[in-house]
């Protein structure tokens, strides 16, 4: 027997409140990480036979610290340095608690904070929390990063072992610390609702999980620091942009451009609040990258059609957002502006900025350049690059879009494609 989907997604969003619930208990990252994982296996192998428990945060926070307590006596039996650091350890944190035995409490943005430690690089705090608080496999968190699985798994397998052996503890970070560590949270948040927005692998097209969670955790971080204008912005982004969820897939389930989306089935009370949240960020200054991304798709949902995008204030957000925070992301998406200000040629020339970087060879760089080729009327190189596209692709929804794509451009007896379509997001 095997676990519905509702329950699977019970654990998903169970597994990392149980996680900061015992990091916080225990201090020790690295084991209560282990012991939530054997926790989980150890659901999965019961549940269906058994039935969910009536409470299953309990029953799994119960079963987690119990194989926190094996994990720590197991170790210790082994040498006499963890003998010593067991007997420095109050007995009673050594008792698995009863399910009620703790008031509820999220904690998971202070798992955040101490994934985001300064004793670790950056990207290892990026890595360290999408894997152990958003829920992502380690092939999902390489992806978002652009490197090998292998690669991702000794970065976090390294990070988990830094944060041990520094002795970081589960507190507030110091306030000279608390500006750098909340940006790492809010990029590690912009990460987990892009993965969820577009999969990076899988049949689906989106993970409602992740964005769910994503959104969660951003609005709690706005409600603790509404003055946070970048908060503020990224919150605004996060609702513009999930407003479009529901028009992004067929009854097939399969993708739709923005460009021919049904607009009158996008969250117009979110993209309200989305709207209201960019106007009262950009009061302040100078803007920050996550507030220029809410305006660009605060853009795009004000305006009543495709056809109507303006696109020449688009170009100019891109332009900005570049200054401030440049990638070849960014570059790529600006060359799509370009194209539809300016025209394809110039944005195909674009394109030539960020062909031998980290793009190169990624599906979104070949759809791209299809996209401005069948704008430049160039429709065989284009279908073939819309065939290159898909090869690339992780989704099966995105992998089938730009097969559709490509067919449509290689056939003579088919009218062009109209601008915009590529810009599915």
């Amino acid at each position: 027997m095997s676990l519905d989907e509702a329950t699977v997604d019970l654990l998903r969003r169970l597994a990392p409140q149980v996680l900061a619930t015992l990091v916080r208990r225990y201090g020790d990252f690295g084991r209560a990480e282990d012991a939530v994982q054997e926790a989980l296996v150890d659901a999965v192998e019961r549940w269906p036979l058994d039935g969910v428990p009536e409470q299953p945060s309990g029953w799994l926070h119960t079963v987690a610290a119990r194989r926190y307590v094996d994990l720590v006596r197991t170790e210790v039996a082994r040498t006499r340095r963890e003998r010593t650091a067991l007997d420095l350890t109050p007995r009673d944190t050594l008792v698995a608690p009863p399910p009620d035995a703790e008031p509820p409490r999220d904690d998971l943005l202070e798992l955040f904070l101490l994934c985001c430690h300064p004793v670790l690089p950056a990207p290892a705090q990026l890595a360290l929390t999408l894997r152990a608080v958003g829920g992502l496999t380690t092939a999902e968190v390489a992806a978002a990063f652009l490197v090998s699985e292998r690669t991702m798994g000794q970065r976090i397998s390294r990070a988990k072992l830094r944060l041990r052996e520094a002795g970081a503890r589960f507190a507030p970070p110091p306030t000279a610390e608390r500006q750098a560590r909340l940006a790492v949270v809010r990029q590690v948040l912009y990460l987990m609702f892009n993965e969820g927005y577009s999969a990076s692998s899988g049949p689906q097209l989106r993970r409602a999980d992740l964005t769910g969670q994503a959104l969660r955790l951003t609005r709690r971080l706005h409600e603790q620091l509404p003055d946070d204008a970048e908060t503020t912005g990224l919150l605004a982004l996060m609702l513009l942009t999930e407003a479009r969820a529901a028009a992004r897939v067929d009854r097939n389930g399969d993708l739709v451009p923005l460009a021919e989306q049904d607009r009158q089935v996008w969250d117009q009370v979110a993209i309200a609040e989305g709207c209201a949240l960019v106007e009262r960020s950009l009061a302040v200054t100078p803007p920050g990258p996550y507030r220029v991304q809410a305006a660009i798709a605060a853009v795009h949902a004000e305006a009543p059609s495709a056809e109507a995008t303006d696109w020449p204030q688009v170009l100019a957000l891109y332009e900005v957002l570049e200054h401030l925070a440049p990638n070849p992301v960014v570059t790529l998406n600006r060359a799509v502006a370009v194209g539809m200000v300016h025209g394809p040629v110039a944005g195909l020339a674009l394109l030539c900025e960020v062909e031998s970087g980290p793009l190169a060879g990624h599906h979104r760089l070949h759809a791209v350049r299809a996209h401005l080729l069948e704008l430049a009327d160039d429709r065989p190189a284009a279908a073939a690059q819309w065939r290159a596209a898909a090869q690339h692709a992780g989704s099966d929804p995105e992998r089938r879009y730009l097969l559709r794509r490509a067919a449509t451009a290689s056939d003579p007896d088919r009218p062009p494609c109209e601008p915009g379509h590529l810009r599915s997001r």
